[in-house]
C-alpha cells in the first residue's frame, strides 16, 4: 500500500474507534490502536509513523530485530509490543528490544522472562495470554490455571502484569471470550485488555479493549492464512 493509503486507512480505523468508544461511553484516548506490521516493510512502517502513529505490533523477534532499531533511532517515542509466540531462546533479545510483551503463555516462560530482566534492569510491560477457547493448538494459559499464573507472575516473579490479552477461536462469537477475558481481568485487578482484531474490535471497545491490534485494515492483505489481525 502506498503512503497516501496507509493514512487513510489509519484515519478511518482511529474514526472507527472513536465512534465505537463514543457508543459505549468510553473516551477514544482509553483505546491504543496496536498496529500490526508483521511481514510489512519497513517502507510501510514508516509510512504509518508518518501519519502520526507511534504503537507496533510484530509477531516473530526475527523480524523486529531486523525492522526496527532504526525505525526507533529516527522516532524515540515508537512503542512496540510482541504480539506473537515467544520462544524461551528468544528471551533475551525479546526483553532488549520490544516495550511489551503481550504473549506470556506458561510458567517456563515467565521465570525467564524474570531472570533476563533482573539481569538487565529492563523490564517490558507483561500481558497474560489467556486461552479461552481452551484450543490445543493454540497458545495461552488454560483459564483454569489463569488465577493462580497471575499471582505467581507478580508476586514471586516481580513480573509487571499490566493486563491479559486472547485470541478467540474463528467459529465462535468473539463477545463470549471478551466478556471472560475482562471478568477474569476485573477479578485479579488486571487493568488492560488486549482483545479485539481487525474483524471484531468494535465489539471489543464495548468489552473494555485497552488495545486493539489491527494490521490488514492499515496495511492491506498478507499471504494468504496469514491476515487475520
Amino acid at each position: 500500500m502506498s503512503t497516501d493509503s496507509i493514512a487513510s486507512s489509519l484515519a478511518t480505523i482511529r474514526g472507527r474507534i472513536a465512534a465505537a468508544a463514543g457508543a459505549c461511553g468510553r473516551a477514544p484516548a482509553e483505546v491504543t490502536l496496536v498496529a500490526v506490521s508483521k511481514t510489512h516493510s519497513e517502507d510501510a512502517v514508516r509510512a504509518a509513523l508518518q501519519a502520526g502513529q507511534r504503537v507496533f505490533g510484530e509477531n516473530r523477534v526475527q523480524e523486529a530485530a531486523q525492522k526496527f532499531p532504526a525505525l526507533r533511532d529516527d522516532h524515540p517515542d515508537l512503542v512496540l509490543h510482541l504480539i506473537g509466540p515467544l520462544q524461551t531462546n528468544k528471551v533475551r533479545e525479546a526483553v532488549s528490544l520490544f516495550d511489551v510483551i503481550e504473549t506470556v503463555d506458561r510458567p517456563r516462560l515467565a521465570e525467564a522472562l524474570a531472570g533476563e530482566m533482573a539481569k538487565t534492569g529492563r523490564h517490558p510491560s507483561c500481558f497474560i495470554q489467556v486461552n479461552t477457547g481452551e484450543e490445543p493448538q493454540k497458545a495461552g494459559i488454560a483459564p483454569g490455571d489463569a488465577g493462580a499464573f497471575i499471582a505467581d507472575c507478580r508476586d514471586r516473579l516481580g513480573l509487571t502484569v499490566a493486563g491479559l490479552m486472547c485470541i478467540p477461536p474463528l467459529d465462535e462469537p468473539p463477545a463470549i471470550h471478551f466478556a471472560f477475558l475482562r471478568e477474569l481481568a476485573r477479578r485479579h485487578g488486571v487493568a488492560q485488555l488486549s482483545i479485539g482484531m481487525s474483524a471484531d474490535f468494535e465489539t471489543a471497545i464495548t468489552f473494555g479493549a485497552t488495545h486493539v491490534r489491527v494490521g490488514t485494515a492499515i496495511f492491506g492483505a498478507r499471504p494468504a492464512g496469514d491476515d487475520r489481525l
